[in-house]
């Protein structure tokens, strides 16, 4: 085993990235120590890069207070145990697990009703704890880890976060009958996976909508039965004819003024508009249309260790299908999170140490 542990941390928010050689951490009581396979780049990883979320109108959520810095990035990790504390019972070397890194507290009533990721002291890997831009990384417990065999590690890293997420806002928009058509807002990485998902969750092929002409392409590849432009000419008037009256559910991967405002506007009477993305702004919003219209907004974050046992054993079953993934070396950190802004990036991509 290495003696020294190699990774790429934020040293101060909204500056390139820098190289870091530590000690290798020796797990103590349940902790397990994993060797960094792969680990997929995420549009989470911009915002703790800049240390900041975008309210709009100047105001901003500070990150300072809840990452302490310097912090390696990354929370979609696969790899394999190399080392286990003295209480990991569970785990052994050898062991090739994908993590949930989403964890909580551990005693709070969030976390006890199994809703970690929500909990209020989180410890989520990548943000409050060292991440996997790194060749190792240290799990708290056992039970963050998840068989992916028979899946290559640089698909099975991104249901960590980018599947899970997808997972948990399409349990949010259902159930869905026949006659109710889904629309998703945004064909990155994350709304991808929704594409993939939607018709082994959902049973349901949605419309999606991108501004970016290969993402639709890329969308349509994945499952989707139609891919729109939604700044195109009457797009929310054409949308609304075509489904005839609205969508019944509408999940939005991009989190903007322009992508939650066509969201609003693409649902009929009684839709949901599920909120993922986390791009930033703000909006108008006129209080009785929620209930003239009797329309649902609702928040989702990520998803739930459950739910993520749920979403592998369909992934292992076969039952999904591939996303784009492009593999990179671990020291394409920083270019690799420049690509992700500037929009190069089709489907995931994923760091190999």
């Amino acid at each position: 085993m290495a003696a020294s542990l190699r990774s790429y941390k934020v040293a101060a928010f909204g500056q390139p990235l820098r190289e870091f050689d530590d000690p290798l951490p020796v797990p103590t009581g349940a902790e397990v120590l994993l060797r960094v396979a792969a680990c997929g780049v995420c549009h989470s990883d911009l915002h703790i890069w800049d240390g900041y979320f975008d309210l709009g109108g100047g105001n901003k959520i500070d990150l300072a207070r809840g990452v302490a810095l310097p912090r390696t990035l990354g929370h979609e990790i696969a790899g394999e145990v190399v080392a286990i504390g003295p209480d990991a019972s569970g785990a052994r070397p050898g062991d090739r697990r994908i993590v949930f890194p989403w964890i909580g507290c551990g005693s709070c009533s969030l976390c006890a009703a199994g809703n970690e990721h929500l909990c209020m002291k989180p410890r989520a890997l990548g943000v409050s704890a060292d991440g996997g831009f790194s060749d190792h990384v240290l799990v708290p417990h056992p039970r963050y880890l998840i068989d992916y065999a028979p899946l290559p590690e640089e698909l099975a890293c991104t249901y960590a976060c980018s599947g899970l997420t997808a997972y948990s806002a399409l349990r949010k928009a259902g159930p869905l009958g026949p006659g109710d058509p889904l629309l998703i807002l945004g064909a990155g990485g994350v709304g991808l996976a929704a594409a993939r998902l939607a018709e082994p969750v959902l049973g349901k092929a949605p419309i999606v909508a991108d501004l970016d002409a290969r993402k639709r392409d890329a969308a349509k590849q994945a499952g989707a039965s139609e891919a729109i432009d939604p700044t195109a000419p009457d797009a929310r008037k054409s949308l609304l004819k075509a489904t005839d009256g609205g969508v019944a559910a509408a999940i939005d991967f991009v989190g903007s003024q322009a992508s939650l405002e066509f969201g609003m506007g693409a649902l009929r009477k009684g839709g949901r508009l599920i909120v993922v993305g986390l791009f930033g702004g703000a909006v108008s919003l006129a209080v009785p249309t929620l209930p003239l219209r009797a329309i649902s907004l609702i928040g989702s974050y990520v998803g739930s260790l459950a739910e993520l046992i749920e979403l592998m054993a369909l992934a292992r079953a076969g039952k999904l299908g591939a996303i784009p993934v492009e593999s990179r070396p671990l020291d394409q950190a920083q270019q690799t999170l420049n690509d992700l802004r500037a929009g190069r990036v089709v489907g995931r991509a994923v760091l190999r140490p």
